[in-house]
């Protein structure tokens, strides 16, 4: 993990203060006592020590041990030095020092840097103290939380106490562990989970695993290695990644989707479905990978290659087994208006599914002759006011039709364009940047209210899945045929005029509302609103019999098999009369059969078919000879009921138990990433909805609140330019994008912020390229949250993932931040715990008192609490946190720390940085676990001020501030402003004219 090296211990930053006031002594020092183990050099006012083999943590022993005995040699008090600001690169410790805070330092620095000071000026020992003695408290309190079994949620419900269900979208547990960006969403429910117990929640806060799918399966066949043997080790790691982070689990009730009792009710879940029509086979045209020897979705393919791998993609029919999620759109867009969640990702499942009003009808097709056939392309439109502005149709590349109206000299051209098109994803195609392709049919068909005949064109841009697979072309009012028609000189014809009255300057489409022009033929629509133009011409279609009014779905159904292995496989025979049967219910699990080969067989038969011993088998209920189904259901599955039997994980006898899902319910808080905003979220929508309709549970939608956090990303990158004709640096705002521009990385060290940008340190007119970027293994920007917790505490890690901003928003990984919160946590352990008495050994329980706490004292600690609960209710956690340091800032200065007052801010601590708050809660004298204590309740009485500031003005102008107490009268506001040295220059010699007071707000003195 790279470190900045203002994460190192205080010592080892004096350092560089030592040698700024001695230079050569102390390098001398230095050298000779490192001279065995590391190069120590002094330049400038820096130290370095350069020994690439060397850990950090070593390198920051050595320095420490040559810090220690320089100090000694030189005479140095090193507990009085100023700040230093401190930055580790490649194998260099560089400490610079640096006594100017202003522009230095974190906010978070700035506003307890006045503490810090303070608490070192009480030092016994020239031992600058900072942090605690985490690793042992966060082993210990781990220990005891799985020990006692802490935060196991009973069995059996208890309805006298109100429900929160919080959960994580569960991950999938990937060979490369977690990054820090994975804790964010972990550690927000964590703290809510911990916060809702404390309320007097009965609350369920369980994890699994989603472990069935491709890359599983992939590394297999890389690796040799079993899925389930490299799926069981991903899984042992991730679990004991988050037990190191103190999450508050319920780990007896851990499910993983590979588990047969697990997909044995996946399994039950697809058998109701198949049973009522919602499951059936169809032949539909596929993005088929050879290379990978599955069906992958539109989302796995990008530019015509696969997602995993870039392996080609083609387009081509294949029977599959299809959900008719189609069936529940209505309702899956209705339903959205009653949940809470982002409008973001509520529009995007509305767009997902695409419900649009319309109309449906024929137009005839032509032969060479010009007369009408017997055949007529079908199209749907949502405008069906433009009919009389078609001026072309186009049908997709998989229309049926596409062969049998295709003119015999177009064949060779149209068979090729449709091969090409074939290889693209509907993502791909649909874009509205792409340039627009296409093939003339040769073919022509009648627009049945003008009476024209219009030319058929084959498109891409016309996907066979939605609506008819053909569309009637308007260029002069929508943006895709007006690109079309432009690209092929195809003419264009203006039927709606906008409202107010322009022209049409044919430089786009104009896709809006307006008055009917130029549409009067076999219907006259001329001057009607496109609403009523639009109810006229559904009207004439239905009388004449060419059309009808329609609803449409961009919503396609679920393709639902996949070819390959890692998946649950199907709960379906095929009888050798044809018949698809269910396997009964009573058989369940369908186990999936141990096989050596994985590999694709690269013609669509999946891998399971090579288990010949499990396919053949036989109906139970006939004796007659069958097949197994060998498709296997793909990750999705496993993943839209989850949540369910997370209620009721070892139930054998059923999905969940009707009490305990009556008493959950739905899903009272859910938190994951916006990336499963549509095909998760909707595909366990529409599950829950037949598990509705069925009576297997009670409510309409599973998950009532969702929240999505925000992607951290990698620390800022900085980038300067260099001329490669001179070796010149060049500003990064005077680079013109010439070849011979080269960007160079640069460490932060060499960098100084320069108004809203940066520039380099030693030449500040050389403007320099600040930019974070996604985490990811090729940039080396991911940091492996393992060592973190080594380096910090898990504590540390928690509690800067909820400081660095607000929850949902994208934020920037610096590990300089890491190291400001486990520093105002080392303050916390010293408020409750004091000082050490020798090195890093603290006194035993703590140094609060029994004392009865003051006014004062009794404010900020309610206030404190009002403002905590206030932002954890509202999941401001940055907030919440920012009032804690503002507390522990106000504490450390007072003489006497009453127990009344530290036990409650342990209290509120604790959600947070659970570890931590467990210890000192054990110090200030409790033998229990604080887990369940009662939430702390601010007391309205200390919430009000005694005082207030009150501005004082002379002639209008203001001239300072004093203290006064709250309701203060006239009189004696200005007694107190004539009393105070800071405003007798304003009276002095001047006669008061008159007295504006405004009670609590302003004093405004008018003299002469």
């Amino acid at each position: 993990m790279r470190r900045s090296m203002r994460a190192l211990p205080a010592s080892v930053r004096e350092v560089g203060a030592m040698a700024s006031a001695s230079g050569t002594r102390i390098c001398a020092n230095l050298s000779h006592v490192c001279a065995s183990s590391a190069a120590i050099t002094s330049s400038g006012g820096s130290i370095s020590c350069r020994r690439t083999s060397f850990l950090p943590s070593q390198r920051v022993s050595a320095l420490r041990s040559a810090a220690s005995v320089a100090g000694r040699a030189n005479g140095f008090n090193i507990s009085r030095v100023p700040r230093i600001a401190s930055s580790c690169e490649a194998g260099f410790l560089n400490v610079r020092s640096d006594a100017t805070l202003a522009g230095k330092e974190t906010l978070l620095e700035q506003a307890e840097f006045q503490t810090e000071l303070e608490q070192e000026k009480s030092l016994e020992t020239p031992q600058k103290i900072r942090g605690y003695p985490f690793p042992e408290i966060e082993a210990r309190w781990q220990q005891y939380w799985e020990e006692n079994q802490t935060f196991r949620t009973p069995d059996t419900v208890d309805t006298t106490k109100p429900k929160y269900y919080v959960l994580d979208m569960f991950p999938y547990p990937s060979g490369a562990g977690l990054h820090v960006g994975h804790p964010e969403g972990y550690t927000a429910t964590d703290i809510m989970a911990r916060y809702k117990r404390m309320r007097g929640f009965n609350v369920l806060h369980p994890m699994g695993w989603d472990a069935f799918g491709l890359p599983a399966e992939q590394y297999a066949i890389e690796t040799g290695t079993h899925p389930r043997v490299t799926t069981l080790k991903n899984i042992d790691r991730f679990r004991s990644q988050l037990k190191s982070l103190g999450f508050s689990y319920d780990w007896q009730r851990e499910i993983s989707t590979t588990e047969p009792d697990y997909y044995k009710w996946t399994q039950w879940i697809f058998l109701q479905l198949f049973k009522r029509g919602l499951a059936y086979e169809a032949e539909v045209a596929v993005n088929w990978c050879p290379a990978l020897g599955t069906v992958l979705s539109n989302e796995e393919v990008i530019d015509g290659l696969s997602e995993r791998g870039s392996h080609p993609v083609i387009r081509k029919p294949m029977r599959q087994w299809m959900l008719r999620i189609t069936q529940y759109a209505d309702r899956l867009v209705e339903d959205l208006d009653d949940l809470d969640w982002p409008e973001s990702i509520k529009d995007m499942q509305r767009n997902w599914i695409g419900r649009s009003e319309g109309a449906e009808l024929g137009f005839p097709i032509l032969d060479s002759s010009g007369a009408v056939r017997d055949l007529s392309v079908r199209v749907y439109t949502t405008r069906p006011d433009t009919l009389c502005g078609a001026t072309y149709l186009v049908v997709g590349p998989e229309h049926p039709l596409l062969k049998q109206i295709t003119s015999e000299d177009q064949k060779d051209a149209v068979a090729e364009y449709v091969e090409a098109a074939l290889r693209k994803s509907d993502l791909e195609r649909t874009e509205l940047q792409k340039v627009k392709t296409g093939v003339f049919t040769g073919t022509y068909a009648r627009n049945p209210a003008t009476a024209e005949d219009i030319p058929v064109w084959v498109a891409d841009y016309v996907l066979g899945g939605y609506g008819t697979g053909a569309i009637m072309a308007v260029p002069a009012h929508d943006a895709r045929d007006f690109e079309f028609a432009k690209t092929f000189n195809l003419p264009m014809r203006q039927v709606v005029s906008s409202n107010d009255g322009k022209e049409w300057d044919q430089e786009e489409a104009y896709p809006g509302d307006g008055i009917l022009v130029n549409s009067s033929y076999e219907i006259d629509i001329n001057g009607l609103s496109t609403s009523e133009a639009a109810s006229k011409v559904i009207q004439w279609l239905e009388q004449n019999g060419s059309g009808k009014k329609q609803v449409n779905y961009k919503l396609r159904d679920w393709l639902f098999a996949r070819q390959r292995y890692w998946g649950e496989p199907f709960p379906l025979l095929l009888l050798e009369n044809g018949e698809v049967k269910a396997v009964p219910e009573s058989d369940l699990p369908v186990t999936l059969p141990e096989i050596d080969e994985f590999t694709p067989t690269g013609t669509g038969e999946p891998p399971l078919a090579k288990a010949t011993s499990w396919v053949n088998t036989t109906d139970p209920e006939s004796g007659k000879p069958a097949l197994r189904e060998t498709n296997t259901m793909p990750q999705w599955a496993g993943s839209c009921w989850y949540y369910l039997r997370f209620m009721d994980p070892r139930n054998a006898n059923a999905l969940v138990d009707p009490e305990k899902e009556r008493y959950w319910g739905s899903v009272d808080l859910y938190v994951g990433g916006a990336e499963h905003s549509v095909l998760h979220l909707l595909y366990a929508r529409f599950w829950h909805k037949v598990l509705y309709d069925i009576g297997a549970v009670s409510t309409k939608e599973p998950f009532q609140c969702l929240v999505n956090q925000g992607m951290i990303l990698g620390e800022v990158e900085y980038t300067v330019f260099r001329d490669t004709r001179d070796g010149s640096f060049v500003s990064a705002d005077a680079v013109d994008g010439s070849d011979y521009y080269k960007d160079e990385r640069i460490p932060e060290n060499l960098v100084v912020k320069k108004g809203e940008s940066y520039a380099l340190k030693d030449d500040p007119k050389i403007r320099v390229s600040s930019r974070a970027h996604k985490m990811s293994k090729s940039r080396g920007n991911v940091v492996n949250p393992d060592d973190v917790v080594t380096e910090y505490g898990a504590d540390s890690l928690r509690l800067y993932e909820m400081f660095m901003g607000p929850l949902r928003d994208t934020k920037i990984w610096s590990t300089n931040g890491v190291e400001g919160v486990h520093r105002f946590l080392g303050r916390a352990w010293r408020l409750v715990v004091g000082l050490p008495l020798s090195g890093s050994t603290y006194p035993e329980g703590s140094i609060a008192t029994d004392n009865e706490p003051t006014k004062d004292q009794l404010r900020t600690l309610h206030q404190c609490i009002k403002k905590v609960t206030e932002e954890i209710d509202n999941m401001r956690f940055n907030t919440a946190i920012a009032a804690m340091m503002e507390f522990i800032n106000a504490a450390n200065k007072w003489s006497d720390r009453p127990k009344q007052v530290l036990e409650p801010f342990v209290l509120l601590l604790s959600p947070l940085a659970p570890h931590i708050a467990e210890e000192l809660w054990c110090r200030l004298g409790h033998s229990q676990s604080l887990a369940y204590e009662a939430w702390p309740e601010a007391n309205p009485e200390y919430l009000r001020e005694d005082t207030i500031t009150l501005p004082v003005q002379f002639n209008g102008k203001t001239r300072g501030t004093i203290q006064v107490a709250v309701g203060i009268d006239q009189a004696a506001a200005f007694a107190a402003v004539a009393e105070d040295a800071n405003f007798a220059k304003f009276l002095q010699g001047k006669e008061i004219k008159k007295t504006i007071y405004v009670p609590g707000r302003i004093l405004n003195l008018i003299v002469k």
